[in-house]
Order: C-alpha cells, then sequence, then structure tokens
C-alpha cells in the first residue's frame, strides 16, 4: 500500500469515520430545551412556515444548508463510479463549503442514472435546502439536469463542474488580457475539450464579449466543424465551418488557448505559432496539456495558468463556489443567475489587482506578489475572497431581482462575513500551505521527548519543514522504534558528543565576541553550549538553521533568558512579548501577552501593545485593542489601571490612527453595545475588539487556557513569538503533537519573513 493511500484511507477511517457530522446549535440539556426544540414547542415555527414558507429561512437550518448531490457518473478523474463510491468527494465538497464559507453541507448520493428520474427524486428532496451544488454528473446529462432544475425549483442551483472553472477562467482571462493590451471581442481562443466544463467555460467567454466566430473548440476527434457528422446539440452550437480539422491548425494565430482535456496535447511549437502575448490556460488535471516549464521556455510573452497549485496562477473552483453560494443563501436568492456569475467573475479579477496582505505574501514566499504576468488570479487562501465575492453576488442578485432579503447595510454583512473566519483555523491553514511552498530547518531542542519527536516527523511528512533533532541518536531512535517513527532523512545532533566540539568552540567564540560587554568570556560561553537552548538558538543565529523549537522541558523563564542573550531583541523595542490566536464562533481572537512577561512596566506593556499591533496586522486582520484591566476608564487611579490607562493614552497620542482604547474590563471590551451605551466616547465605538491586551501574565494565561479548557475557543494557535531577532518559539509540557506542530508551521513562517526582510 503506498504512503498516500494509507494516509488517505487512514484519515477517512480514524475517529468518526468520513469527514462531517451534525452539530446542535441550541441549548438542548433541560427538559425545557426539549421540550422547545421538539413537541409540543416545535409546532409554533411549523405551523408560522405553514401560513408562509419564507419563515424556513426564519425557523430552520435551510438558509444556511447546501445539499451536494451526486449520481457519480464523472467523479473527478475517475470516472463513473457510482453513487455511493462518490461520497467521500461529495462529503470532501461539503468540508470546502464548511471551512471556506461557513455553509452547512449534507451530502445526497442518487442511484440513477436516467435524468427525468433524477431531477424528480432532487426536486423532491428540495424543500430541504436553501440551494444546490450538483456534483460529478457526466455530459450530456448534467446540462439537462441543471436546465430543468434552475427553470423548476426557486432556490440557487449550480452544477459546479461546469461553471465554476468557467468563472475562475474567466476572471483570469479577464486580467490576462489586460495585461497583454487585447480586446475581448477581438481574441482569437481556441478550446481544447468539449465536456460540461468546456461548454460552460466558451459560453461565459462570449458573454463577457468573445466573438462565436473567433472561438474554435477541438475534441478527441479533432476541430468541431460543421462537415462532421458525430456532434450532439451541445457541440453543433460551437461548429465551425473553417476548413481546419487538427489542434495545431487551430492553435497557430490564435490568441488564447484552453484546455479541459488530456496532458500533453499542446506542443511548444504550438504555443510559438500562436499570436504575440498569447494566453494559455492548461487546466488539465493533475498533469496540463503543457507542462509549465516546457510552455514557459516556448517564448517570453507567454501569460500561462493550470489547475495545480505548485505553478502561478492557480485556477481553482475553491476561489467560487463557497463564496457564490454564501452571497446567494444570504439574499435568500431564488437562482444563481448570469448577472451573479458575472459579479463573481469582476470580483475575482479585481481582487487579483489589490495590494495583497502580508499573510498571503508569505503563503506563498517566491517574492512579493503583485499584480503581472505570474498573479492574474488570486491565490486560493487570500482570506479577502469570502467578502470580495459573496457581497458582489449578493449585490447582484439584488439587483436582478432574484433575492428576496434585501440587504441594506453592507457594513454589517462584512463584519457578519468576518465572524464566519474564526469557524475553523482557517489562519493555520494559511500557514501550512506556506510552509510547505518553502520549508525551513527548524531545530527541535527536546528531541527525544515522544511529543516532539511525534510532532517532527509529522511536520516533515506534511512537507512544513526539515525538522534537526537535537539529542542522544541511540535513545531518539530507540524511541522512534518504539512508536513506530520513520527518521529517515530526519537530521540527529548530539550538542554533547565530541563530533560537535568544532561546533561548540566557535558558537562560544561568537557569543562572547557578541556579549563581551556583558562579561560573557569564551570558557563561560563554552559551557553553555553543552546546554540545548544555548547551541539550538546559536543554530539559528549563525544561519545554520532557520528556526527553533523549545519548551517542553525547560522552564519558560530561562529559555527567554538564552533568548535575549543569544538572539536579542529587534531594534525600536526594549521588551518582546507572546501572542494566542484564538478561533471561536463569534470570530478571531488575538491574547497578548500570555508567556514572557509577568508584571509588565508601562514601557513593557507599551511594546506589547505595539508588537500586537503588527502582528495582528500581518495576519491579515484589521487590529481593534482593548487594553484590559479589572477597572473602566480611570475608575480606579492606582495600580495596574493606573498603568494600563497611562500606556494607552501614550499610544493614542503616538498613534492617532489605531483603534485601541482602555483601561477596561473585558465583558466592556467583548460587549460593544453595553460599552458603548455607558462610554459612547471611546475610540473603538461601534467596533468589535479582536485584540486584548492583558495587564499582566497570570490574568492573561489564565484566560487563555479557561477559555481553551471550558470549550469556548474552537482552535489556538501559540504562544506566537513578538519582538526576538530570529524565530525562536516555544512550547510548554502541556503541548500535544498537534500543538507543537502548529507552533513549528508559526516558526516556518517567521522564518520565511525573516528571509524576506533580510533580501530587502
Amino acid at each position: 500500500m503506498s504512503k498516500l493511500k494509507d494516509a488517505a484511507l487512514k484519515y477517512h477511517a480514524q475517529g468518526k469515520p468520513g469527514k462531517i457530522e451534525v452539530i446542535p446549535t441550541k441549548p438542548y440539556s433541560t427538559q425545557h430545551d426539549l421540550s422547545l426544540a421538539y413537541s409540543p414547542g416545535v409546532a409554533e415555527p411549523c405551523l408560522e412556515i405553514e401560513k408562509d414558507p419564507n419563515a424556513a429561512y426564519e425557523y430552520t437550518a435551510k438558509g444556511n444548508l447546501i445539499a451536494v448531490i451526486s449520481n457519480g457518473t464523472a467523479v473527478l478523474g475517475l470516472g463513473d463510479i457510482g453513487a455511493l463510491a462518490g461520497k467521500p468527494v461529495m462529503e470532501g465538497k461539503g468540508l470546502l463549503f464548511k471551512i471556506f464559507a461557513g455553509i452547512d453541507v449534507f451530502d445526497i448520493e442518487i442511484n440513477e442514472k436516467d435524468p427525468e428520474k433524477f431531477i424528480q427524486a432532487v426536486k423532491a428532496i428540495a424543500p430541504t435546502f436553501g440551494g444546490i451544488n450538483l456534483e460529478d454528473i457526466k455530459a450530456p446529462e448534467c446540462f439537462e439536469i441543471e436546465t430543468r432544475l434552475k427553470e423548476e425549483l426557486d432556490i440557487p442551483i449550480m452544477h459546479d463542474d461546469q461553471h465554476g472553472t468557467a468563472i475562475i477562467s474567466a476572471a483570469g482571462l479577464l486580467n490576462a488580457l489586460e495585461i497583454a493590451n487585447k480586446k475581448i471581442e477581438d481574441v482569437k481562443i481556441v478550446v481544447n475539450g468539449a465536456g460540461a466544463s468546456a461548454n460552460s467555460c466558451t459560453k461565459l467567454y462570449m458573454m463577457l464579449g468573445a466573438k462565436k466566430e473567433n472561438i474554435i473548440m477541438v475534441d478527441s476527434k479533432g476541430v468541431i466543424s460543421t462537415r462532421r457528422t458525430d456532434l450532439n446539440e451541445s457541440k453543433k452550437f460551437f461548429a465551425t465551418d473553417r476548413n481546419i480539422n487538427t489542434l495545431a491548425e487551430a492553435v497557430a494565430g490564435s490568441d488564447m488557448f484552453l484546455g479541459l482535456s488530456v496532458a500533453d496535447v499542446l506542443t511548444p511549437e504550438m504555443v510559438q505559432s500562436m499570436n504575440e502575448n498569447p494566453i494559455v490556460f492548461a487546466l488539465a488535471n493533475p498533469n496540463p496539456e503543457i507542462a509549465y516549464d516546457k510552455a514557459m521556455a516556448s517564448r517570453p510573452d507567454l501569460i500561462f495558468a493550470t489547475g495545480r497549485s505548485d505553478y502561478p496562477n492557480q485556477v481553482n473552483n475553491v476561489l467560487g463556489f463557497p463564496y457564490i453560494f454564501r452571497g446567494a443563501l444570504d439574499v435568500r436568492a431564488t437562482s444563481i443567475n448570469e448577472e451573479m456569475k458575472l459579479a463573481a467573475v469582476k470580483a475575482i479579477a479585481s481582487l487579483a489587482k489589490k495590494p495583497v496582505p502580508d499573510v498571503v505574501n508569505a503563503a506563498y514566499n517566491i517574492k512579493r506578489i503583485s499584480f503581472g504576468r505570474e498573479y492574474i488570479i488570486p491565490k486560493p487562501l487570500d482570506p479577502r475572497l469570502l467578502i470580495e465575492v459573496s457581497t458582489a453576488v449578493a449585490k447582484a442578485a439584488i439587483d436582478s431581482g432574484v433575492a428576496r432579503y434585501i440587504i441594506t447595510d453592507w457594513d454589517a454583512y462584512a463584519h457578519k462575513l468576518n465572524a464566519l473566519m474564526g469557524h475553523d483555523n482557517k489562519l493555520l491553514r494559511r500557514f501550512t500551505e506556506a510552509a510547505k511552498e518553502n520549508p525551513k530547518r527548524v531545530v527541535f531542542a527536546e528531541g527525544g521527548h515522544e511529543n516532539m519527536l511525534k510532532a517532527a516527523v509529522l511536520a516533515k511528512n506534511e512537507g512544513i519543514c526539515h525538522p534537526i533533532l537535537l539529542g542522544n541518536h541511540e535513545r531518539i531512535q530507540k524511541l522512534a522504534a518504539e512508536l513506530d517513527l520513520d527518521l529517515n532523512g530526519i537530521e540527529i545532533v548530539n550538542l554533547r558528543h565530541d563530533n560537535q566540539e568544532e561546533r561548540r568552540d566557535r558558537y562560544a567564540r561568537i557569543l562572547a565576541e557578541k556579549r563581551s560587554r556583558e562579561g560573557v568570556v569564551f570558557d563561560e560561553a563554552k559551557d553553555k553550549m553543552f546546554e540545548r537552548n544555548y547551541f539550538g538558538m546559536m543554530m539559528v543565529e549563525t544561519g545554520e538553521a532557520d528556526a527553533f523549537i523549545t519548551g517542553v522541558y525547560t522552564k519558560y523563564s530561562n529559555t527567554i533568558k538564552v533568548a535575549k542573550e543569544v538572539i536579542g531583541i529587534k531594534e525600536g523595542y526594549n521588551h518582546f512579548g507572546a501572542m494566542h490566536i484564538i478561533t471561536s464562533k463569534k470570530g478571531t481572537y488575538f491574547l497578548a501577552d500570555t508567556l514572557i512577561n509577568r508584571h509588565p512596566s508601562t514601557e513593557t506593556l507599551t511594546d506589547i501593545a505595539r508588537l500586537t499591533h503588527s502582528a495582528v496586522t500581518f495576519f491579515a486582520h484589521e487590529p481593534v485593542m482593548a487594553m484590559l484591566s479589572y477597572s473602566n476608564f480611570g475608575s480606579d487611579k492606582e495600580g495596574s489601571p493606573a498603568s494600563v490607562h497611562e500606556v494607552v493614552e501614550t499610544l493614542q497620542k503616538e498613534h492617532p490612527e489605531w483603534l485601541i482604547d482602555g483601561e477596561m474590563q473585558v465583558n466592556f471590551a467583548l460587549n460593544k453595545e453595553m460599552r458603548d451605551h455607558k462610554y459612547p466616547f471611546t475610540r473603538l465605538a461601534g467596533k468589535d475588539v479582536n485584540t486584548l491586551i492583558f495587564p499582566n501574565l497570570s490574568s492573561a494565561n489564565i484566560a487563555h487556557k479557561m477559555i481553551m479548557e471550558m470549550g469556548v475557543g474552537q482552535s489556538t494557535i501559540g504562544p506566537i513569538q513578538m519582538g526576538l531577532n530570529k524565530p525562536i518559539h516555544f512550547t510548554d509540557f502541556e503541548s500535544s503533537v498537534r500543538d507543537i506542530i502548529n507552533i513549528t508551521t508559526v516558526a516556518v513562517i517567521d522564518a520565511i519573513v525573516q528571509e524576506q526582510l533580510e533580501k530587502k
């Protein structure tokens, strides 16, 4: 069994089989709760819905529930494998809806190939849902099924296989044409492939202005022409009367090639035969119609896109379908019409031209991303897609008359969408993808600790980093054998072994020279190199590693001292701190300082707030900061409230544009209605706080751990170090394997950013 097969089967089988579950959204702990949830209380919403069917959106989950429906006749790359065999794919699509747009999904597999019977089955269950995503249904039946369901049902229906690729590629085409300085009505387009996706893509390009007479479609038998007698109705629509028969003849003198077919059918010679500034979208998966390296070597003026994540300009359906349905559901649309699709196209295209958040630049790390030949489509992990695309689709639904609910406060709607970002750990998902793009050398201080060893191996297997384990070879290898862990490709360094003497001497000389004015001499420094934290941090300091993870054995107070001595604090600051990111149903929250500074002075709190503002901004959130205390706005003139008051006053003067205020109690920070009513003067008026600065380590640490242990927080990332010159990150003895992997991921991102800064 291959590693991928084994991992995939284990992923789907471990714990609860499958990938999705149903979770109650209302209280159910008392008899009173149950009497409201079911009999007799449930009769009341039933009667309201009987009087007005639209009331179902108020009293049931219909308005946030999508059906992903398939008969398994065209399952991604697998073909007609049947309804039941396609269920893992449908569950996976449901997972994507949830994690990208907060939409709940029931996957429905219908064992029926007859289009009429399939249509009737879908119609019969349609009242349950706010929308239907048709999936993996073969052509040409999919055309009839979607058309009929759209005509006969009053909820959004979309066959994503047809329209998803069309919408994303159309956005890319608009931007590619702008770069090529060409008009869509003038360009000659060749479409290789004639299935559902090719049909939909071509028709959408025509809606944007492409001329039918400028389009040549090619299938496995050659150019689709009027001379052929084997064409179905969808192919006849695109038949040309030009006297050409082969793909090579069609491509010569064209401006754009769209591939929705098979690998390696487009040659470099064909690309060279195209017009100036050619556009090639080779979207066959997993291997495109022409390999990336061959395409880019064929000519320098090429604008190239594929369906793959490892090359620039990935045409990925996840850029569209979650947000299109999100916008449609939120206005209770009766359909997904052409206006809504075009709105999605333009929103996606427009987003690619806007400045890219630092977190996205870090995620795709080759260089700072900006609009151009290698960036014509937003990246799938861009957090702005949810608001930009959903809002555009919702507005188009209202403007085109298919909305049953009219949004009037678009700022409030944007806030609602932002809150959805906390429904799962999207930040961590972006970080993981970033790390895989550019894995770094990460030193694990306690290589012989079970959890740290497991984390290092898993991080390597996931492609997040290149681990270096500090510890005794024999002990680590014995532990790995007991845990059935593969150490192949993982470096082990026994810092106390004789073969590391030259390295210890070299590190000691560097440290002694660096701290000579602080009384550190060579002999003292050499002794310190037998300690894992000194040795590991010196590996990072000298560039022999990129990041360092420590803490499962060592007291953090000792580690902090070593970090200051070896790595040092960033210029402009006198202190460093740590932050935890917590996701919850209400959104994402940033908590500081949760690890480093026990009893911070006003100067320390000022540094913590400045570091936190910078970190939150990096993570693509606008910091709305509350400086916490046990009293509100000067009501207590002594102790920590007075210190916090002074810090707020200083920061508000230095940064009048910052959304920061305090001192305030945490309930006033998190309840804007109560805060704004009692303290209308606050700079945070009307804003939801997402960043909490605690007055001391005790309160921050207690609050963070209480939130997680009580289940209020759905997930946590941290502690994230802020303010050291190099990527040094901390865990503690309670850290699980997943906690260590998470902080390793953050450490790699930190190293990527550090690398970018050093290149400037």
